[in-house]
């Protein structure tokens, strides 16, 4: 009987041990672990079985593109062009299957070989072209970038109906993503464990000239490494267009940074040589659930930015404690336990740091919660833009007024993150959500789902398609492109050469100013234009663009921008000319930009008002949480402003 205690109290101390072992030695399981924890006691509707499948769902394109740099991380590379393929691979499906009629198990074949095309390009270059990883896939991002706006000329592209189905869900209740995710994620950590590739990548990431010298031929091996990292990027293109209903040229942005972080988060060394996909699958969830927590538990946009760059230090830090107590050389005796005892009790206290860490900003950034009927979620495209800012203060103070509880997330000009934040709303039990859409189809999923809970949603600024809205608070871009064109025109007397920066390629705004200033320049043939050039809404853009620009045509005698910073951007790089022989004319009303026409730098600016827009929003999304009618559509007026009347917006 003794034995028999013995053996029953060895077994539940290993099995103890055990457990204590796996976290020890996964530390970014560990650091997932307390995140769940803490995003669980900080808020109600966290741990729910919809916002899970919701963190799953958003975790699938990060974990996607990260299973395929798995392999190229291992073999001691990188790929920072995967996002950009990802985006070129949906857009050549799109592209063949809308506008060129192609069947769409061709057009998915399409998009795959596109795909693989762009990663054998990259290990060619790297193998055989002896450029570093970093530059040949930093050549590759550019690329395929570029060749996703040639091929849609800017702007979204529908998918086909049955390409979207890969966005819907299987049985009612699990999303076919996550499924994909699941999938390849098998296939990665077959491939890695199981292959002859993949023994390949862990000997050459480990020691490149000992893999060559034992035999492997390490430049077709590398080809064979870039190619299925450009496959995988072409798959999460493909989920990413069908969860959008649409192909964004500019989709996918910055996801390799992601992709890169989760593959390093899960334990993978950038030395190569280390690595896993269940390692990779853990990091691309800790980024997801963090995003998800921050959405619900009301964190400031800006201080999701911080909150994320902190943790991920953390849990990358927590995993580097483990490898270098690994490291040390084994003890025996009284004394190695002893010295066990140690590294355990850091890495307990680091783990311990980290929760506390996590609970304790999370409980210092997060106010006091209200009833969900009385909560507004408002998703704005980009707070990288005085206009948007002026917006969310706009709808701050009317919720101040109504004694309303507004969270504000930031899309940061990225579809996807968007359709995230929305699903994030949804699943909160929101009482009303107001969206200013990135892309008005990209946005239409989302809005659905919102519908399908009945949470209403109110448009702002955009407008909202294949979904329904309460009601859309917009101003009207082309009326407000045919009065810039109209006032530009008039100050040239009908006569003269102008270059016209165009925002964003694939924004609703982009395209309706742009179309409505051509409409209102028809009426006036004696202007011609001699360029048009993205700028991209940014100010520092636009004056690159412009200084550019005067090279080849010094003699121009107007600009058009389609907002006020790059307006002003063109204005910087005119210098002494701007205001006085080049005529710049902007749009938004932003305060720089009125104070720029109030100096004379700037002709004139269209004046939007984003902070009666914000705030009109946020009244209409409370009346429809309330249940009360609101009109179909509210338009905020749009107004020329010149030196004559600048003192009527700034007063």
């Amino acid at each position: 009987m003794a034995t028999d205690t013995l053996k029953s109290g060895g077994g539940a101390g290993s099995a103890s041990g055990g457990l204590r072992r796996l976290l020890l030695d996964n530390g970014a399981l560990t650091a997932l672990i307390v995140l769940v924890i803490a995003l669980s006691l900080l808020s109600g509707d966290f741990l729910t079985t919809q916002n899970l499948l919701n963190v799953g769902v958003q975790a699938a394109v990060t974990a996607i593109l990260a299973f395929g740099v798995t392999f190229v991380i291992v073999s001691a590379g990188i790929d920072l062009s995967v996002g950009s393929v990802a985006a070129l691979s949906a857009t050549v499906l799109a592209w063949s299957a809308t506008s060129q009629g192609v069947p769409v198990w061709i057009a998915v074949l399409l998009a795959v070989v596109t795909g693989i095309a762009c990663g054998l390009v990259n290990g060619f270059l790297v193998a055989y072209g002896k450029l570093p990883p970093f530059i040949a896939t930093l050549a590759m991002l550019s690329v395929g970038r570029g060749l996703s706006l040639v091929i849609s000329q800017g702007s979204p592209i529908a998918v086909p109906s049955s390409v979207s189905h890969l966005g819907d869900t299987v049985g009612g209740w699990l999303p076919v993503p996550v499924l994909v995710m699941i999938v390849l994620g098998l296939v990665t950590a077959f491939v890695l464990g199981r292959t002859y590739i993949g023994r390949s990548m862990y000997a050459i990431g480990g020691n490149e000239e000992a893999a060559r010298l034992s035999g492997l031929r390490v430049k077709r091996q590398k080809l064979v490494v870039y190619a299925l990292s450009g496959l995988f990027a072409a798959a999460a293109g493909i989920v990413l267009a069908a969860r959008l209903s649409s192909a964004q040229p500019q989709a996918a942005q910055g996801y390799e940074l992601d992709a890169i972080a989760a593959v390093v988060i899960g334990g993978a060394s950038l030395s190569g040589g280390v690595g896993k996909a269940s390692g990779t699958l853990i990091g691309a969830l800790i980024l997801a659930v963090l995003r998800n927590g921050l959405n619900l538990l009301s964190v400031s946009a800006f201080w999701q930015q911080v909150v994320i760059g902190v943790v991920i230090a953390l849990a990358v830090l927590l995993d580097t404690v483990r490898r270098r107590a690994g490291a040390a050389p084994a003890a025996s005796g009284a004394g190695g336990a002893a010295g066990r005892k140690g590294p355990q009790a850091a890495k307990f206290a680091l783990a311990a740091v980290v929760v506390a860490a996590v609970v304790a900003a999370m409980s210092f950034l997060t106010g006091n919660s209200s009833s969900s009927a009385n909560k507004v979620g408002l998703s704005l495209s980009t707070l990288n833009n005085p206009f948007f800012v002026q917006m969310r203060a706009g709808a701050e103070e009317a919720a101040k007024e109504a004694g309303a509880d507004l969270t504000v997330t930031d899309a940061q000009n990225d579809a996807s993150q968007q359709a995230n934040q929305l699903q994030n709303f949804t699943g909160e039990g929101i009482g009303a959500i107001v969206v200013n859409p990135v892309d008005s189809d990209a946005v239409g999923p989302a809005v659905r789902s919102a519908n399908d809970a009945d949470i209403p949603v109110v448009a702002a600024d955009r407008g909202v398609n294949k979904a329904r809205t309460a009601t859309l608070v917009a101003s009207d871009n082309v009326a407000g492109g045919r009065l810039a064109a109209k006032s530009l025109a008039e100050k040239l007397g009908g006569k003269g050469e102008i270059v016209i920066l165009q925002g964003t390629a694939g924004t609703s705004a982009s395209r309706e100013r742009g179309a409505g200033f051509a409409e209102g320049l028809k009426a006036y043939p004696g202007i011609k234009v001699l360029a048009r050039q993205p700028a991209d809404f940014d100010r520092t853009k636009g004056l690159d663009v412009m200084t550019n620009l005067l090279q080849s045509h010094p003699g121009v005698d107007g600009v058009f921008a389609e907002n006020d910073e790059m307006a002003l951007g063109a204005a910087k790089a005119l210098g002494a000319k701007a205001g006085r022989s080049v005529a710049v004319v902007g749009f938004d009303g932003t305060p720089d930009g009125l104070a720029a026409v109030e100096k004379g730098m700037l002709y004139a600016s269209v004046a939007q008002q984003p902070k009666e827009l914000g705030r009109i929003a946020v009244e209409n999304a409370l009346r429809a949480a309330d249940g009360k009618e609101v009109g179909a559509t509210v338009k905020v007026p749009v107004k020329v402003v010149t030196s004559q009347n600048v003192a009527d917006f700034t007063s």
